[in-house]
């Protein structure tokens, strides 16, 4: 959905995007990879709004802050 603009489930061209932010005590749209807001990466949401699917995506320059993280793991 993300580069398409495309629904992979229902073929719907309806899609909202829902950007990822941090917001206090780590809320919001993101992963938490360490104790403060500082670590966290923000997850954007894209939703169909034909079916409902969403996927979530996070930006390339985060990957590699995840790779190093001590919570991901394969």
């Amino acid at each position: 959905m993300k580069n398409q603009k495309v629904c992979p489930k229902c073929g719907g061209a309806d899609i909202l995007i829902v950007d990822g932010e941090v917001r206090g005590y780590g809320t919001g749209n993101n992963i938490m990879l360490g104790a403060s807001i500082f670590s966290a990466v923000e997850v954007d949401r894209y939703i169909c709004c034909s079916c409902g699917y969403t996927e979530e995506w996070v930006n390339m320059r985060d990957i590699e802050a995840i790779r190093k993280s001590k919570k991901a793991h394969r």
